[in-house]
């Protein structure tokens, strides 16, 4: 049997921080950073990771450390 793989999986945060950002909206939130409210929504769902470009673009917004918006979850597959 081949050895496991890391797995690498981001956790967001995105959601907390659009919420307690007076109820900014998805679509507010995508306006603003100049993508569609599907990719707010994905990213939010962690069904997309963001680019480092769209992940440092976010923190930006929110004035915090990419850090609080996203964490590396790692764990093991047999892929």
């Amino acid at each position: 049997m081949p050895p496991m793989k890391p797995k690498h999986d981001i956790i967001s945060h995105l959601r907390r921080h659009r919420l307690l950002a007076d109820g900014l909206t998805q679509q507010d939130l995508a306006d603003r950073i100049g993508v569609t409210r599907q990719t707010i929504l994905s990213i939010e769902k962690g069904k997309y990771s963001p680019s480092v470009g769209l992940a440092l673009r976010l923190a930006q917004i929110f004035d915090v450390p990419v850090e609080d918006l996203f964490e590396l979850e790692e764990g093991e597959t047999d892929d």
